[in-house]
């Protein structure tokens, strides 16, 4: 597990303890940090003005191996956690801010995997400083709409052949389709990667490896395949498009907007509460979503990370923290993707969720989204009051209704935390169920 840079981080000064803890991505990986912040679990720790290290003991037999650069700051555990920075590292974060690791303030040697691993982050940090140092070539505004016309000739084929691909699958039949092996679908996917479609190809690979498994595969491939063939109407009359559409449909090809062109936009300056956030990895791409509220101004935005196998992911913000900054949004659609224009100052480290909604009315707004944009999966929402029951695999509202739990990394951690009283869940509410991020129990004296 790694983590990459968030903010240039002046090092050879020991953190606070607070400044520690706000590095922790919620409150049940810091509790589980402050458990492990003795000496007794680690051995082999030590640090430098910019490397602190250790190995910390599990259930295992191997110790983790965990390494922080406090140059990034960055975060590198052998666990199998997907939070970043997981509980060992900000455990020994703390143990070092303490004063008790051991070696600490002693100049020590590194272990191998530790200090190749921070010399690996510096030499590409001295390479991208490097390449921006260089004076930017000038562009040819010729061959850069030759390009763009290549591009426009794979992308118009692509998307006539997965027209055809589609009429076939129906002609048939959606049974026939589910019956198909995997490489049918990679192979249509492969074709629009190759026609320059990444994001359509994305989704024809979660269909095919997810349909046999579904006990609703036909109601869900019939969806998925309807929003493949408005897609397919969509860009054959792209021309007509408004421009909000147009974005729209770029997003779901997978053609991306240059975050220069994006921050060239107009900023929206605000108070931005981090209400959650997710990561998942399909074995060849890692990506985080962070959401954000606009305090002042009531937007919500998400901020998308993304990572190659094997390479970092941005450090997550601290739910629950309020960023003091400027986002520009990208075209299309709410809710928008953003991106922070400048490294946010945080001024509150533990705002409460907002009020929020009945499953009724956030079933409202994932209808409304879909009148606005046809390809849209999710919406953030805010439930209020809402119970978690993993036992059950649902999610219930005060006045009764539910709507399935979609996939948990830590279902029984969920559990624990809820006791299955209902509070404020924020998530991501999509066709398929409600994938709750962060939980705000109600006080024992609320429950009925």
């Amino acid at each position: 597990m790694t983590s990459g840079p968030t903010s240039g981080t002046s090092s050879g000064s020991r953190w606070s303890r607070e400044r520690v803890e706000r590095a922790a991505p919620d409150t049940a990986s810091l509790a589980a940090a402050r458990r492990l912040a003795t000496p007794g679990p680690w051995s082999d720790a030590g640090a430098t003005d910019t490397l602190v290290w250790g190995r910390c003991q599990g259930s295992g037999r191997t110790p983790y191996q965990v390494s922080v650069d406090l140059t990034g700051p960055a975060y590198r555990c052998s666990c199998p956690s997907r939070k970043f920075p997981c509980k060992h590292a900000v455990a020994l974060l703390l143990l070092w801010s303490s004063g008790r690791l051991g070696t600490d303030g002693v100049a020590a040697a590194a272990p191998d995997e530790a200090r190749q691993w921070a010399e690996q982050r510096a030499a590409r940090a001295a390479d991208a400083a490097g390449r921006e140092a260089r004076p930017a070539r000038a562009v040819d505004p010729d061959a850069q709409a030759r390009r763009r016309a290549e591009r426009l000739r794979l992308m118009d084929d692509g998307v006539d052949d997965l027209g055809t691909w589609l009429t076939d699958l129906v002609r048939g039949g959606l049974a026939e389709a589910r019956r198909r092996p995997y490489a049918w679908w990679d192979a249509a996917a492969a074709r629009l990667v190759d026609a320059q479609l990444p994001g359509l190809a994305e989704h024809v690979r979660d269909v095919g490896a997810g349909l046999a498994g579904r006990d609703d595969w036909a109601d869900h491939l019939l969806h998925e395949v309807g929003r493949w063939w408005t897609v397919v109407s969509a860009w054959r009359r792209r021309e007509h498009l408004d421009p909000r559409t147009l974005a729209d449909l770029r997003v779901v090809v997978g053609w991306s907007v240059p975050s220069e062109e994006v921050r060239r936009a107009e900023e929206v300056v605000d108070r931005w509460q981090v209400l959650g956030a997710h990561r998942s990895d399909d074995g060849r791409l890692q990506q985080q979503r962070t959401w954000l509220r606009g305090v002042d101004g009531g937007e919500t935005v998400v901020l998308l990370d993304f990572a190659g196998r094997g390479q970092p992911l941005a450090t997550a913000r601290l739910v629950g923290s309020v960023l003091t900054g400027a986002v520009a949004r990208y075209p299309g659609s709410p809710p928008r993707r953003a991106l922070l224009v400048d490294e946010p100052v945080v001024a509150d480290a533990a705002a409460p969720l907002p009020p929020g909604v009945g499953l009724d009315e956030a079933q409202s707004l994932l209808a409304h989204a879909w009148a606005e944009n046809p390809w849209v999966r999710r919406v953030p929402v805010v439930l209020d009051p809402a119970a978690v029951s993993v036992a059950e695999g649902l999610v219930r509202d005060d006045d009764g209704a539910t709507v399935p739990l979609l996939d948990v990394e830590r279902p029984f951690d969920l559990a624990a935390l809820t006791g299955g009283h209902p509070g404020r869940v924020f998530g991501e509410l999509e066709a398929g169920g409600f994938r709750p991020l962060t939980v705000e129990p109600s006080p024992p004296g609320d429950v009925a």
